[in-house]
């Protein structure tokens, strides 16, 4: 027993041996500097930044859902799951204790063997059995410790998934509900629009009928009261998409969306300020993959650990007896202790092939973080360029607008006047409902570009965003639980 023991010690002091590479990140070449700076940008990336926009209903349709989308309950229960799988791999360090308890009634051949049961010995008798058990595969070259490493960065990465699901969320619903604003005031210009040619039309036909117009004259008028009046179905086809998506986002089935502010009213936010650097840290897509990274080095570990032998300690101590009341006398009693170390000889290559799989997912994840890196950085350039030209092409529209709104008027009033045909008229108004339109669809592109700066940018609003959620994982405890390197 001494002996063992001291085996046991022994084993326990080499412990410390951890095979396979330890974890350094990755040098990133991360630019100085944005393509283009914002001097007036905010730190603004740790704030609700869709409180922004002055919309109480964008609010609560945020709020409700971080409550409720299914995508987020997915990826929270996907986190437990992960919790679950690191509790598992952690618990062979430890020793695993049993308990086993068994009864029995049996009869034996009274002449099986060299000689015949003697006379008057019952062949039917019971047994009855109670025991301890224990073993205890001892972690000297780390394999454990190595795997549950990688189980650990596994749930950390699920964690950072939960995170982009929520940083995706918010972003899209604020997204929607703008492009939801946008084809609203779309939808509304096109129907004034549609009247007033309808009013126009009325009144070219009691023109013709008086025969101060022709009927090409006539017919031009129709077609330019038809041509807006297709665009209502299309416009209102859209909305109804635009609120079903917003419905599967908010956790609802398909249906109508409360309105807040109009699109004109929305009221713009500031830019977030952020160093190319901040990425990493700010990013939940990019430190998902740097902990699967995490988790494929420590697998190199536990699979070079296969080339080395285990330890294991087993024992079992308890009581056997054929009479249920001499079950725990001492003469019932039963132990056993054993050591037992297997290692590999020859596998025809198995190990090495498990080790090659092991470096090789390493390096394909390396190369993922990486790329997930360079997409952050683009996007984020991607998203500050856009919104700073989106400004330039939607003040150049505004303008374009009250150009044409006077270009408009001064045709109508010449065509009254009799100085030209209403074809001028025609262009005019037609020009204008385009550009309306235009400058609509440009406002949401506006609100929606510093949206993307702020999906983009990442940041700690993911975690003010995350206070609004109706259910978290526990994963401080499950993190905390095991063992660091």
């Amino acid at each position: 027993m001494r002996k063992l023991l001291s085996v046991a010690a022994a084993a326990f002091l080499m412990s410390g041996c951890v095979i396979g590479p330890d974890y350094f990140r990755p040098q990133v070449n991360a630019p100085q500097q944005w393509r283009t700076d914002y001097p007036d940008a905010l730190n603004l990336a740790d704030t609700r930044w869709w409180e922004q926009f002055q919309d109480p209903v964008l609010n609560d349709l945020i709020r409700s859902a971080l409550d409720e989308n299914k995508d987020l309950r997915i990826a929270t229960a996907r986190v437990e799951e992960f919790a679950g799988r690191l509790q598992s791999t952690n618990a062979p360090l430890f020793p695993q204790i049993g308990y086993q308890a068994g009864v029995g009634r049996q009869r034996v051949s009274e002449q099986s063997g060299p000689s015949d049961l003697p006379a008057g010995v019952d062949p039917t008798y019971s047994s009855y059995a109670g025991v301890l058990t224990a073993s205890w595969e001892l972690d000297v070259w780390g394999r454990i410790r190595r795997l549950t490493e990688a189980s650990r960065a596994d749930l950390l990465a699920s964690e950072e998934g939960r995170r982009t699901v929520i940083l995706t969320l918010v972003s899209t619903v604020a997204s929607g509900y703008i492009s939801l604003r946008g084809t609203d005031r779309q939808l509304e210009i096109t129907r004034a629009t549609a009247e007033t040619y309808l009013q126009t039309l009325r009144l070219f036909e009691l023109r013709y009928k008086g025969g101060v117009i022709n009927e090409m004259q006539l017919a031009q008028v129709r077609s330019q009261y038809e041509q807006a009046s297709a665009r209502i179905p299309v416009l209102e086809q859209q909305v109804a998409r635009l609120e079903n998506a917003l419905s599967v986002l908010l956790g609802r089935n398909p249906g109508p969306i409360p309105r807040g502010k109009a699109i004109d009213e929305l009221v713009l936010g500031g830019v977030p300020a952020g160093l190319p650097s901040d990425l990493l840290e700010r990013r939940p897509d990019i430190l998902a993959a740097e902990q699967s990274l995490v988790s494929a080095n420590a697998r190199i570990g536990a699979a070079r650990a296969l080339y080395y032998p285990s330890i294991s300690l087993t024992g079992f101590l308890g009581s056997t007896s054929t009479e249920f009341s001499d079950l725990f006398s001492g003469a019932t009693k039963t132990w056993s202790f054993a050591g037992s170390l297997i290692g590999p000889i020859f596998d025809g290559g198995a190990i090495d092939g498990t080790v090659a799989q092991a470096e090789a997912r390493q390096r394909s994840l390396l190369h993922a973080y990486q790329q997930t890196i360079q997409n952050a950085f683009r996007e984020v350039d991607d998203a500050l360029v856009d919104y700073r030209k989106s400004g330039e092409s939607l003040a150049a529209q505004s303008r374009d607008v009250e150009a044409l709104k006077t270009y408009a008027r001064l045709a109508n009033l010449r065509f009254e006047a009799g100085y030209s045909d209403y074809l001028e008229v025609l262009d005019a108004q037609r020009s204008l409902f385009t550009s309306q339109l235009n400058f609509t669809q440009s406002q949401a592109l506006r609100f929606q570009s510093l949206v993307n700066i702020y999906k983009a940018l990442g940041g700690g609003w993911v975690n003010e965003a995350d206070k609004l959620t109706s259910s978290k994982p526990k994963l401080a405890e499950a993190a905390a639980s095991a063992p660091k390197q």
